[in-house]
């Protein structure tokens, strides 16, 4: 059977139109995927929009159009986006679809008729920047996460028995791999160990959300609603044969890839969730760091937003991809600056690789019509041809090895080491001079040499 292989993006939330954060996470993704795909692999990569809320809801109104509106607006700028990109998603999935709406519902009930549920009241601290309920917090405290002043709430609610799961988390965190890198892994565990209370997971105090079962007065909690999306875009709930089928082939995910700022939510919340209706849990969530510009985070409040569209202007995608995957230690935060990346781009990709390939098949189409040479039997091979070969062959082994626990920056830097050699290579065996030479040796050596060049 061919294997199978199930990553996805967080689902980014429409308050703000897609800067070059956004695109860092979703160019991460899609490496993955198109490696996992390379290597013989049954692919699903998954990337959408979260678009409800109360943070949309007034967001539309400060707008003047519907939340409806607005969301159809900034979510068609996410998939124009990563289209011009070349991002190899598999599905697009947008919170108000009514395929999303349904199988939430469905895991709703699933949850609650399993007896995780209950109806209470609410009286707290919340962000609604975040929509992120702020336990022990007093009126007017600020966000821990966003430092925005909280709003003081009091509402009827359905509450999750979150407090139930907290042994059966940690149990869950003993594995290493589930949650990385190590540190967001301590930090998940620390905040755990420190005891969980249940949690709200419905709102109803505003309308823009998705509707709870049997009690429409509600809406279901932006995160439940948020996070369901790596079930539902695969078929969960779906009364679809096809639908079906597809759930069971692709979950669990092999991969949640996320950013730093959102880890209690997938961590904590989403396993909760999961265990609650029964279902299995991903295999991995990698957290990665926040992509700084000038040290600071990149938000529409502080005006320091990079456009990911000026980048393509000017370079290309290709480019940006390199860059960022490159120059950023995936799991820490990484900076972004304009000098930074045209000074990787010359460096890396013009005089490193660029003049490599330019100057190996400069000289293949001058001596040999174009047509990489095969090597001869004429001469024979030098130690430094079989160094190069082994190179090559160390390489894709550090490379995999690298690649495979995301550690990009160190997996390119590995190849970049094998641009070295083969430069090196080129400059001691001066191609150029054995091309200007008739005789039949320096010409079965000429083909040696382009052809390990090459």
């Amino acid at each position: 059977m061919k294997r199978k292989f199930y990553i996805t993006t967080p689902i980014y939330y429409v308050n703000a139109r897609p800067h070059i954060g956004h695109a860092y996470t979703t160019i991460a993704c899609d490496t993955v995927a198109r490696r996992q795909r390379l290597l013989g692999a049954d692919t699903f990569f998954l990337t959408g929009t979260d678009e409800h809320g109360q943070k949309i809801e007034r967001a539309a109104q400060a707008a003047g159009t519907t939340p409806q509106q607005y969301a159809d607006e900034i979510s068609a700028e996410f998939r124009n986006l990563w289209k011009r990109m070349g991002i190899s998603n598999d599905d697009f999935i947008r919170t108000t679809e009514e395929r999303h709406k349904k199988r939430v519902q469905e895991l709703f009930r699933r949850i609650r008729d399993n007896g995780y549920i209950y109806k209470g009241s609410y009286t707290g601290q919340y962000c609604v920047s975040d929509e992120m309920y702020v336990d022990g917090a007093q009126p007017r405290d600020p966000c821990p996460n966003c430092g925005r002043i909280t709003e003081t709430v009091h509402e009827e609610n359905y509450f999750f028995k979150l407090s139930a799961f907290q042994d059966k988390l940690l149990e869950i965190y003993a594995n290493p791999d589930f949650i990385r890198p190590e540190t967001r892994r301590n930090e998940v565990i620390s905040f755990v160990r420190s005891g969980l209370r249940d949690l709200s997971i419905s709102r109803s105090t505003f309308s823009w959300g998705i509707p709870v079962p049997d009690d429409p007065k509600h809406v279901i909690y932006v995160w439940l609603d948020a996070l369901a999306n790596y079930i539902t875009a695969i078929g969960y709930g779906s009364s679809h044969a096809g639908a079906q089928e597809a759930f069971k082939k692709y979950w669990p995910a092999d991969v949640h890839m996320i950013g730093k700022e959102i880890v209690r939510f997938h961590c904590v919340y989403w396993p909760a969730f999961l265990m609650a209706a029964g279902l299995e849990l991903p295999k991995a969530i990698v957290a990665h760091g926040w992509l700084l510009f000038e040290e600071s985070k990149m938000s529409k409040s502080r005006g320091n937003i990079v456009r990911t569209e000026t980048i393509l202007d000017v370079l290309g995608a290709d480019a940006l991809r390199y860059f960022l995957l490159r120059e950023v230690v995936f799991g820490q935060d990484g900076s972004f600056s304009f000098d930074a990346l045209v000074q990787r781009y010359n460096s890396d990709l013009a005089n490193g690789l660029g003049n490599l390939a330019s100057r190996t098949l400069t000289m293949i189409t001058r001596y040999f019509r174009g047509e990489v040479p095969y090597p001869s039997h004429a001469v024979a091979r030098t130690p430094a041809d079989d160094a190069i070969a082994e190179v090559g062959r160390k390489t894709i082994r550090e490379f995999a090895t690298f690649f495979d626990q995301f550690q990009f920056s160190r997996a390119l830097e590995t190849a970049w080491g094998l641009v070295a050699a083969v430069d090196k290579y080129i400059v001691e065996n001066e191609p150029w001079s054995l091309g200007e030479k008739q005789d039949d040796e320096s010409r079965a050596r000429l083909a040696t040499v382009l052809y390990t060049s090459a």
